[in-house]
């Protein structure tokens, strides 16, 4: 199917070591938070704990993601 690009920041972008990845389109936000944690087991914990936003605007995980979209995964900030 068609690829959709994620916009990585802060410990996501040094964990992956890129600040964009291609992965395969999925429906919504909670779908996308599954393949990138079996994606990238090591950063499970952290997606898990990360939000998303949809061309820039808070997402949870029932949002679905249009075409053409533009998500980013937003770690937590802090470090708890």
């Amino acid at each position: 199917g068609a690829a959709m690009r994620v916009r990585l920041f802060a410990r996501a972008r040094y964990g992956i070591g890129a600040d964009a990845i291609d992965v395969d389109r999925v429906e919504t936000v909670g779908a996308l938070r599954q393949l990138l944690m079996n994606r990238f087991p090591a950063l499970a914990g952290l997606i898990e704990k990360s939000a998303f936003a949809i061309n820039d605007e808070f997402a949870d995980d029932r949002a679905v993601i249009p075409e053409q979209a533009e998500v980013a995964l937003l770690p937590p900030v802090s470090g708890g």
